[in-house]
């Protein structure tokens, strides 16, 4: 999975509770001219706007949450607000400037049926375990990205994205994001970066024993050839490069929505040498 994570490092929640067309926002009674132009808004900023709801949802109440997060910085931020009229959206600062700071961790796990069912059945019970454990901090999300690896979780402001959660994995998942750790068994990878570089930082996390998800930070990526990347990385033990191998994978029935022949590009890291190293 790993190597799977968007490349946006910022996001723009908004908050749509009523249900969602297969293009999320776009296609909800969210009206389509605003969240056509805030998307315009959002790539032309380098921002994700993503539809997120509560389980269960809100139905019946006017003031709806907008949530910003930029997980880029070495201390990664979220904040939020709440907003009327989804207009008010597209004077809204793309900087996290405003809104309330927010210290706990939010936990987004896509179900977003319409685009592809597999989303909504496999991450139903991963809602109901977090909302068990940590109420309130849990939100649906529309379509975050690797259908085939429903249910995703994306562990925010820390941008660690997950794949294939189990239920009975929550407890330790969650355990590990307030501690500002990584869970490798179902790390994805690290909203922000590219891919080859998501696959980096996880094998020198894994090679060099540095759990926490921020100690170690991209420097630069470095084609080799046409399948191999060279990764610099900075960590506690100094500058360390990894080499990462890209390769296209056939196979059928990624999806549930997807059920016949596809293939996807895999990554995989090769080896890590420190700067110092002979």
């Amino acid at each position: 999975m790993l190597g799977t994570a968007f490349p946006a490092a910022r996001l723009l929640l908004v908050e749509q509770p009523l249900p969602w067309g297969a293009e999320g926002l776009r296609t909800s009674s969210f009206p389509r001219e605003v969240a056509l132009a805030l998307e315009a808004r959002g790539r032309a900023a380098g921002v994700r706007v993503q539809a997120f709801r509560r389980p269960g949802g809100r139905r019946g109440t006017s003031a709806r949450r907008w949530a910003f997060v930029d997980t880029g910085n070495a201390s990664p931020g979220l904040c939020s607000g709440t907003f009327t009229d989804p207009a008010e959206l597209l004077e809204h600062p793309l900087d996290g400037s405003v809104g309330v700071p927010q210290d706990a961790p939010l936990y987004l796990v896509c179900a977003h049926g319409k685009h592809d069912p597999c989303c909504a059945q496999r991450g139903r019970p991963v809602i109901t375990a977090l909302e068990a454990l940590r109420p309130g901090r849990v939100w649906q999300a529309s379509h975050l990205g690797g259908c085939r690896f429903a249910p995703t979780l994306l562990a925010l402001p820390l941008g660690l994205m997950y794949g294939r959660v189990h239920a009975s994995a929550v407890e330790q998942l969650v355990a590990a994001t307030e501690k500002g750790e990584v869970d490798e068994r179902w790390l994805r990878g690290r909203i922000g970066i590219p891919p080859a570089a998501q696959v980096a930082v996880a094998f020198a996390q894994n090679q060099l024993g540095h759990p926490r998800s921020r100690d170690i930070s991209l420097a630069s990526t470095t084609r080799v050839d046409a399948a191999t990347v060279e990764v610099a990385l900075d960590t506690p033990q100094g500058r360390a490069t990894v080499l990462v191998r890209r390769e296209r994978v056939d196979a059928v029935g990624l999806t549930c929505a997807a059920p016949g022949p596809s293939w996807f590009l895999a990554h995989r890291a090769l080896s890590i040498r420190l700067a110092d190293s002979t």
